[in-house]
């Protein structure tokens, strides 16, 4: 049976709720869907809102022949069935759109079977992205693609888009729903349907009884997802690197996405191992670029060798101390002038005026601000 998310979901911008900075009158999309603007492009924000609700609005505004893919179960495979033999797009006189949900998902491998036919311009591609892209997207692939960013949903577009699935929902029970939804439009549409289909009714006591109900996907946005990130690095922290491999374990699981796992690894190597052994940012990296290049499901191997590795290094948070120190001195005083002697001097002027002036290589005296001459940040 059809999803209820997708029974009521909009088919033209006059239905859609929310990104107004874009979809509003003169703005961007809006304009491209109007005066029918065939470009790729990639759509970055939050789950649940509107970004595939877009691109098929963008597709059905060009009567384009849309394919749709998911980067989590689809690869090369599933972009050459939308391709002929001699890797050509099948005969078709409309515009080709693939959107492909979760880009950020496709290893570079992908993203690089992708870009030919987004350069002959023979595909149009939409990605849709949680994730920067400018971390996810390859260079190539994003400079021939425009980024439209989306805002999480506010309390009141949210309250629009309930009213929508025709369910007597009290006060009470919308009210939490909003809150626990976070702006996630499609999250909270499935937990009351769920709660229809489970309790036959959408109150408040339904609806928290559904959100605990283990039928319900792991929400990536949600409580569980931070808490089980925070578990891990705590874990690497302490020295533990059983307890780290089981949360690495249950976020692979759950089909966490990988480079953000190793994203975190690559800040966990300078700001908890930092000077203590200095390697491990480069092991972190590592794991980063093998996560990106191979994906899952090999990468959950270079994922555990990195996080032993990072559980049983020695700690120090000297640098990363001492760098917030620094910031706070910056944010408190201001830009305070630095001394004549470091200062560069690339013109005559600027050499009489004493820019360079008694600059000595090795020097002993401080090149920190007069006012902060004797602060010692690393200690």
């Amino acid at each position: 049976m059809e999803p209820l998310a997708n029974k009521i979901r909009p088919t033209t911008l006059k239905d859609f709720v929310g990104q107004e900075h874009l979809v509003g009158k003169n703005k961007p999309l809006r304009e491209a869907i109007e005066q029918k603007h065939l470009f790729s492009f990639l759509l970055w924000g939050p789950p649940g809102s509107g970004k595939t609700t877009l691109a098929r609005i963008y597709a059905g505004a060009l009567n384009a022949e849309f394919h749709e893919l998911s980067a989590v179960d689809s690869g090369k495979e599933d972009i050459k069935k939308i391709l002929d033999k001699k890797g050509q797009i099948k005969f078709d006189t409309r515009p080709k759109i693939l959107f492909v949900d979760e880009i950020h998902r496709f290893n570079k491998a992908q993203q690089d079977f992708l870009l030919p036919f987004v350069e002959r311009g023979d595909l149009t591609l939409i990605g849709a992205t949680t994730e920067n892209p400018s971390f996810e997207v390859i260079g190539a692939l994003l400079s021939r693609s425009r980024v439209f960013v989306l805002n999480e949903l506010g309390e009141k577009e949210m309250e629009a888009i309930i009213k929508r699935t025709k369910f007597k929902i009290p006060k009470d029970a919308r009210e939490w729903l909003i809150q626990v939804a976070q702006g996630d439009a499609r999250q909270a549409i499935t937990v009351l349907e769920n709660a229809q289909k489970l309790y036959g009714a959408t109150t408040l006591k339904s609806l928290q009884e559904t959100v605990q109900s283990k039928h319900l996907r792991y929400d990536k946005k949600g409580e569980e997802h931070y808490n089980t990130i925070s578990a891990f690095i705590k874990s690497m922290r302490a020295g533990q690197p059983d307890a780290a491999l089981y949360y690495l374990a249950r976020m692979v699981d759950s089909g966490e996405d990988p480079l953000f796992i190793a994203r975190r690894m690559v800040v966990f190597a300078s700001e908890d191992i930092g000077l203590a052994v200095p390697t491990a940012l480069v092991v972190a990296n590592a794991v980063f670029r093998a996560c990106e290049t191979i994906g899952y499901p090999e990468c959950a191997i270079n994922l555990a060798q990195g996080v032993v590795y990072l559980a049983e290094c020695k700690k120090s948070r000297k640098s990363y101390d001492a760098y917030f120190e620094a910031l706070d001195d910056v944010k408190k005083l201001g830009n305070l002038p630095i001394p004549m002697r470091v200062r560069n001097a690339p013109t005559k002027l600027m050499k009489e005026l004493g820019y360079h002036k008694g600059y000595k290589l090795y020097d002993k005296e401080s090149y920190l601000p007069d006012k902060l001459k004797n602060k010692k940040y690393l200690k």
